[in-house]
């Protein structure tokens, strides 16, 4: 049985395969999938490129769900993670092409004056001089 960090990074190279699909970056994937299922026979890489290629098709229709797809390339990725866990946690963390980012970053206010935003630390009033 896999441990909860193989289950989280085999469960992200599963939404990233759907990320995948729905941008329409099915050859990037068929690369992809290669180099994960290349230790397996020649029955579960001819199984995993099919798979892809129907899941794309069926997901672009309408007739599968995103998480019908998620759990049937998790499983897929289960089988295949022992042999092949640097592709899966390569695939986990790669980002699909034309995904948006944010930079989330933080600003800390020290010392007296005003200050535009979020916490103020020190005196607000400035200091007078008197002459």
């Amino acid at each position: 049985m896999l441990d909860a960090a193989a289950i989280a990074v085999i469960t992200g190279a599963a939404s990233n395969i759907i990320a995948y699909m729905a941008q329409g970056r099915i050859d990037a994937l068929r690369t992809r999938l290669s180099a994960i299922f290349q230790r397996g026979t020649v029955q579960q890489q001819d199984d995993a490129l099919r798979a892809l290629h129907e899941d794309a098709d069926a997901l672009a229709q309408g007739r599968i769900s995103e998480a019908e797809v998620t759990a049937r390339w998790t499983a897929f990725l289960t089988a295949a993670y022992p042999d092949a866990e640097a592709d899966i946690e390569a695939l986990a963390s790669a980002m699909p092409p034309g995904t948006n980012t944010v930079n989330i970053g933080s600003q800390n206010n020290y010392g007296s004056g005003t200050f535009i935003g979020r916490d103020n630390h020190g005196d607000i009033n400035p200091t007078r001089q008197e002459s």
